[in-house]
């Protein structure tokens, strides 16, 4: 078996395909085959290959032939799903501000897998994109040394944080856990239960909030969580509703992460006769479309996600035109909005 070389310092430029195609021990076409995801590679050569490419910290660059310099007229924006109206709508917002300034958006959907992300940043950043607008900052190694060698603006989105130099738009989903807890044990009752799905950095973050709530107020039990991998979804709330009553028939009230589980919950509910907010308080998050139609409606956490799109595409214009960005760290700030369910 051929052994990869070892690599070379280069003084001027990024690494090339002929770089990672010499590191990896394979020709220049095998090494573009791999990094494209062909399947006629063999999994043990486009393994080296991609080990070599995170290493030299190679973009692919089909335009090779143009300016190195040259950029598109083109947007990437990396969202964790495209069946969460949550993103659609943020989406939306940004296409209304990029498409009338002459920009393309090119979205791309993780799967809330880093992996996928990591292969997406490769795919586009091949594109010499102007600008970025990525969710979160959860990510593998590889993809957050991509961005940084990119040089390409960008913005974050739906998290905060103050780190230097960096860009995001969102809000605080710890407090936005807390204050959802802490409006769910008004009224004496400690037993109080989170409920979650996906399990993303997000999903986290609530859970985080919840319980800082909850010991705050002496009556933090870690049975009392719920956590389950599976994709959020209505059938999964009621199926998770089920189940937790099934384990703690003594609880109080339920925050579930996200208002599609709450919304199952609350089917549920009114299928086996667990009066709500009576016997047991429920609240989602998000103010999804449809938590002011259940019965009883729905107490959620309103996230302003269309102004979160908004604000991070006007930010990106402004890194992308040279412009000063007065504020790095956009919170947006969240609602409380209670209805009868809670």
């Amino acid at each position: 078996m051929k052994k990869p070389k070892t690599a070379t310092p280069r003084t001027r430029g990024g690494s090339t395909l002929q770089d990672v195609a010499a590191l990896a021990g394979v020709s220049p076409m095998t090494a573009s085959r791999a990094l494209r995801g062909f399947d006629s590679v063999a999994p043990e050569l486009a393994e080296r290959v991609r080990a070599a490419a995170e290493q030299l910290q190679y973009v692919p660059d089909p335009a090779a032939r143009a300016l190195a310099s040259a950029r598109s007229r083109s947007v990437v924006v990396l969202v964790p799903s495209l069946a969460n109206t949550v993103f659609i709508d943020l989406l939306e917002a940004v296409h209304e501000v990029l498409a009338p300034a002459g920009y393309q958006v090119l979205i791309g959907n993780t799967h809330y897998a880093r992996d996928e992300e990591e292969k997406l940043l490769r795919n586009y950043l091949a594109h010499r994109p102007s600008g970025m607008l990525i969710t979160g900052f959860e990510r593998n190694e590889a993809a957050r040394r991509l961005i940084e060698a990119s040089h390409v603006p960008c913005v974050y989105l739906m998290e905060l944080t103050d780190a230097p130099g960096v860009h995001c738009v969102g809000l605080s989903q710890v407090a936005a856990g807390e204050a959802v807890t802490r409006h769910l044990l008004g009224g004496g009752r400690g037993r109080v239960g989170f409920v979650a799905a996906q399990l993303d950095a997000r999903t986290m973050q609530r859970a985080e909030g919840y319980r800082r709530a909850m010991q705050a107020a002496g009556c933090y039990d870690p049975a009392l969580e719920l956590l389950s991998p599976a994709r959020s979804s209505v059938k999964l709330g009621g199926q998770l509703f089920t189940d937790y009553l099934r384990r703690h028939p003594d609880v109080e009230a339920l925050f579930f992460c996200n208002d599609d589980l709450a919304q199952g919950a609350l089917l549920e509910a009114l299928r086996t006769g667990v009066k709500v907010p009576e016997q047991l308080r429920v609240a989602g998050f998000n103010d999804l479309e449809g938590s002011e139609c259940t019965v009883p409606r729905l107490t959620t956490v309103r996230t302003p996600r269309a102004e979160i799109g908004r604000r991070a595409a006007a930010m990106l214009l402004r890194m992308m035109r040279g412009e000063a960005v007065p504020v790095a760290s956009v919170d947006v700030g969240f609602e409380l909005v209670c209805r009868e369910s809670a």
